[in-house]
């Protein structure tokens, strides 16, 4: 049987998913960088494990680091906006 996921068709549902920002745009303290995304990992300044969210307001920039078995991991890193005026 086909349904429905949280009311929305799959398809539309399927549109809401992923990465919100992108790298060097401003957000503001609690806005959704991603939705239901493993492939990205929290970094500085970021808050949850599977939906993203901004723990204070400032600038979206992207790290890359490699695990112990070689694999690379993308982090959502969010420089203050502090610390954007210093720079």
């Amino acid at each position: 049987m086909g349904g429905r996921v949280g009311g929305l068709s799959h398809k539309i549902y399927a549109e809401t998913l992923g990465i919100k920002v992108s790298g060097g745009q401003r957000v503001k303290e609690g806005a959704v960088l991603t939705r239901e995304g493993d492939q990205w990992k929290p970094g500085i300044n970021v808050r949850g494990r599977m939906h993203l969210s901004a723990a204070c307001a400032g600038t979206v920039y992207f790290t890359q680091k490699r695990t112990r078995d070689g694999k690379r991991s993308t982090y959502v890193n969010i420089r203050t906006a502090e610390a954007v005026v210093k720079a």
